[in-house]
């Protein structure tokens, strides 16, 4: 055979070869996994196809480097908790992406912070894979009561961006109230705001604190997933999870102004606060019944990041909305006694338990157009009082080792209740006229008192 003849041969051969080698590649790789092709029919990348390769990227770097990663974004969960959608792509033979491919430009995932590793290694491999990176990172909260701080700061976000997709992670540190807490997202004036839409981001609008969630590895289009096990009840907490700082800098000036009560009493009374804050928390999730710090407890919370020794008691209030007939019995069981039941569901209700020697005042709450109001009845007399505060929504934040609800708008909220002067202690206190914001509101009338005024 002519010499000529046989390198065609060997060029057909060779380029025939490396053809089916691509053919196995893009098999093996692509198509033989369950998931979605990378490529539409038309043969070009859709929005779809680029989401599912970068989250494919993204995943398989993080189980290189060994990341605790769960899904944390909102719009994959929702379609994953909707039943109706499973039973659809269980019909569907063809692989598609329903659950990872949301036609969004950001997929969030979270990270536990304290199983972080390998920071400089796993970057430098995203960015050898393509993608570019932004960190951003802030003072950690955890040392913010001490005087001095280290001035390190901590990761809190992660975005990495490729083929113009994002990846958010969000870094969920443990904090002392035994949750976990992720930071807000704020970018430094050299940064390119145009890197992301930031606007779109589910976390980091604000600081956010949400409970340990269970997770369980499972299978989204195709790649290998963690997920929380109650994925309804992370989307309900991710809804109402921002969360509010303690101002420890506010509070430490306070507190050279007017030092803290170190006596064995105070000591002592700060303990019973602990104690009876954290029977109520337990005492009120099963129900279902949130609450937040008000009165006194919120004051103490905002002005010096504690509670004020010479209040004696422990304020909480509670939206009407919310009452439950099993509340009194519920803390009853956990071994509080009821001292007064005043007013009624319909109007000016009031709970007020014993632990101790250190009083409970439940007070629930009552929404009126953009204003709302609690009652309170003196009970030799039967008059009637409202106390007045305008709207609010609702807040985590901490006190006392305790994960605990708090009014977002909570200057606003103390300065209806307490005037501008709220910041200076007050220690001589008439629950009937001191409030700023009290109002006469008639009186019960003396047929019902044995009903609407009891006293044990």
């Amino acid at each position: 055979m002519p010499r000529a003849h046989r390198t065609v041969l060997w060029l057909l051969v060779a380029c025939s070869s490396a053809f089916l080698l691509f053919q196995l590649y893009y098999f093996r790789n692509y198509v033989s996994k369950p998931g979605p092709h990378i490529l539409s029919r038309s043969g070009h990348l859709t929005p779809s196809d680029v989401q599912w390769q970068t989250v494919k990227t993204f995943l398989a770097l993080a189980r290189r480097y060994e990341l605790t990663l769960f899904l944390a974004d909102t719009a994959a969960l929702t379609l994953l908790s909707h039943d109706a959608l499973r039973q659809r792509d269980r019909l569907v033979r063809e692989p598609h992406c329903s659950f990872l491919c949301t036609n969004r430009p950001i997929t969030a995932f979270a990270l536990h912070a304290n199983l972080w590793k390998y920071e400089a290694g796993f970057l430098l491999a995203a960015e050898q894979k393509g993608f570019e990176v932004m960190e951003l990172r802030g003072d950690d909260p955890r040392l913010a009561s001490l005087d001095t701080l280290s001035g390190n700061q901590i990761p809190l976000h992660f975005l990495l961006r490729l083929h113009g997709h994002i990846i958010q992670v969000v870094f969920l540190y443990e904090r002392s109230g035994n949750y976990l807490w992720h930071g807000a997202l704020r970018l430094k004036p050299e940064m390119d705001r145009r890197f992301a839409p930031f606007k779109l981001l589910d976390y980091g609008r604000h600081a956010g604190a949400y409970d340990r969630p269970e997770l369980v590895l499972t299978v989204l289009d195709g790649l290998d997933v963690r997920i929380p096990r109650n994925v309804s009840r992370f989307l309900s907490e991710q809804k109402h999870a921002r969360f509010l700082e303690c101002r420890h800098r506010d509070a430490r000036n306070f507190l050279q102004l007017y030092p803290d009560d170190s006596s064995p009493e105070a000591v002592e009374f700060r303990r019973k606060v602990k104690s009876l804050l954290h029977l109520a928390a337990r005492t009120l999730a099963p129900l279902n019944i949130p609450f937040w710090l008000s009165s006194g407890t919120c004051l103490g919370w905002f002005r010096q990041c504690s509670v004020i020794s010479y209040s004696r008691d422990v304020d909480i209030g509670i939206f009407i909305a919310d009452f439950r007939p099993d509340i009194i019995a519920a803390f009853r069981t956990a071994g509080l006694s009821l001292k007064h039941k005043f007013g009624k569901v319909e109007d000016s209700l009031e709970l007020s338990f014993l632990s101790e020697d250190v009083k409970l005042d439940v007070f629930f709450f009552y929404e009126d157009g953009d204003i709302v109001w609690n009652g309170g009845t003196q009970a030799r007399s039967g008059r009637k009082f409202k106390y007045v505060f305008p709207g609010f929504s609702l807040c985590w934040a901490e006190l006392l080792d305790l994960k605990v609800r708090v009014p977002c708008e909570t200057l606003d909220y103390l300065s209806a209740n307490y005037g501008p002067m709220w910041s200076v202690p007050l220690r001589s206190w008439d629950w009937k006229t001191s409030p700023s914001n009290v109002q006469e509101n008639g009186a019960w009338p003396v047929a019902e008192w044995a009903e609407l005024i009891q006293v044990y």
